[in-house]
């Protein structure tokens, strides 16, 4: 099964529910087509839920690096939501865990967007 995305709105703030592998091919090229679309449309909140997602490979963090990239460049915001202990523990090997803000709960994810601004 390859990666199914789902965008929902909470506030400001796009959801990106994803679900299934993340891996080279479909599911990768599916999540920055999402993502492009989303940041080209004006979104620059932007938390994607990997809840639901089973697997990930060295082309899923890339592409991950690559959304957060560039979410970045366009002056917006990533956070990560939910991520399988597969997925946590992946991040924390590879040290991507300090590139992303991950959070447990989608509340706290998207009320961390006007924390960062009212801090920054």
């Amino acid at each position: 099964m390859s990666v199914k995305l789902t965008t929902r709105q909470n506030g400001d703030v796009i959801i990106v529910d994803t679900s299934g592998k993340l891996t080279l091919g479909e599911g990768t090229s599916s999540l920055r087509t999402t993502i492009r679309e989303l940041v080209a449309g004006g979104s620059r909140r932007i938390v994607l839920n990997l809840a639901d997602v089973t697997y990930i490979d060295s082309s899923g963090l890339g592409e991950l690096i690559g959304a957060h990239t560039s979410v970045i460049t366009a002056e917006g915001e990533m956070k990560l939501l939910n991520l399988a202990k597969r997925v946590h523990d992946l991040l924390k090997l590879t040290k991507l865990y300090t590139v992303f803000e991950v959070f447990e709960d989608e509340a706290a994810a998207v009320a961390s967007f006007g924390a960062t601004k009212a801090n920054a």
